[in-house]
């Protein structure tokens, strides 16, 4: 059963104010961001992947990681999202960053993306965005259909925890709630985020300070992103191999965390982002070089 009825997966009520978020980190892009978000794809990517390659970034926020594939060589980006805000602010980030080069944007959701209409791409990239859609599984099949034969699908979710029912309810509340209320919890979040790194013997100002290396991200951003991310849903490696098995899509390599208590993640600080790439045969001979297992 999911979040939302079925009418409103076509829209942006109910959810978390997305746009907001990142129209309001995208005032801090710059190089050193960039050069990041260039660096976590590459990781994710085999080298030169994306030369002269389709990409579609589904979710695309504050515009950074279309901005990361333009610059990695992607011959067209179509960007889209289902907030108004985050179109609005990657055509800023993409104007003024990557002036010359050929992108779309589109506000639309993902269970809009028809391949009859849009065709396939060489690469679909969705990262952190699918488990806020209300309707994962859904998302899913959906987006795996927009690959290409030999494109690849890259995409994050959040892994599935013992606290993912806390984590829920807490972002069905903050989501909805004021914002002075808000702030209060990211707060007292911030604060018990504190007390772990003092407890583990970690500096938490360094955390912070080095944050950007994870994907050219911003830790307050995040947090809120974190808090207030609603719909909500987690996924096991192994629901998601299932669900690419049955788009025809093959593993090429996977970024998972390990489990702590009995085999899943306690979820405590919240439920961290599992990364997969797949891809659709016949496979070609730089996805046979990389796949693992």
């Amino acid at each position: 059963m999911t979040d939302l009825s079925q009418q409103n997966l076509h829209d942006d009520n109910g959810h978390f104010a997305f746009g907001k978020n990142w129209a309001s980190y995208a005032e801090l892009i710059g190089e050193p961001e960039i050069l990041e978000a260039e660096r976590g794809l590459r990781r994710l990517l085999p080298v030169d992947t994306l030369s002269g390659k389709r990409f579609l970034d589904i979710g695309c926020g504050s515009g950074l990681h279309s901005l990361a594939a333009l610059r990695l060589g992607a011959s067209e980006v179509l960007a889209v999202d289902i907030d108004a805000v985050s179109v609005a602010t990657t055509r800023v980030v993409l104007n003024h960053h990557a002036p010359n080069t050929h992108y779309r944007l589109q506000q639309m959701c993902v269970f809009e993306l028809d391949p009859e209409r849009y065709t396939r791409f060489d690469v679909v990239y969705s990262w952190g965005v699918l488990h806020h859609t209300g309707d994962l599984e859904r998302a899913l099949q959906t987006a795996a259909a927009l690959v290409a034969p030999d494109g690849l699908f890259v995409f994050a979710l959040y892994r599935n925890t013992w606290m993912c029912w806390f984590w829920k309810a807490e972002k069905r509340f903050y989501a909805h709630t004021k914002p002075w209320i808000q702030r209060f919890i990211r707060i007292a979040y911030i604060g018990l985020y504190r007390v772990g790194f003092r407890m583990t013997g970690r500096q938490f100002k360094d955390y912070v300070r080095n944050y950007k290396n994870k994907r050219g991200m911003d830790f307050y951003h995040d947090v809120h992103d974190w808090l207030g991310g609603y719909p909500y849903q987690s996924i096991s490696p192994a629901d998601v191999a299932a669900a690419m098995s049955e788009a025809g899509l093959v593993r090429v390599k996977s970024f998972v965390q390990r489990g702590r208590l009995f085999g899943k993640p306690t979820g405590l600080f919240g439920s961290s982002c599992d990364e997969y790439v797949y891809a659709r045969p016949p496979t070609s001979v730089l996805v046979k070089t990389l796949c693992v297992g």
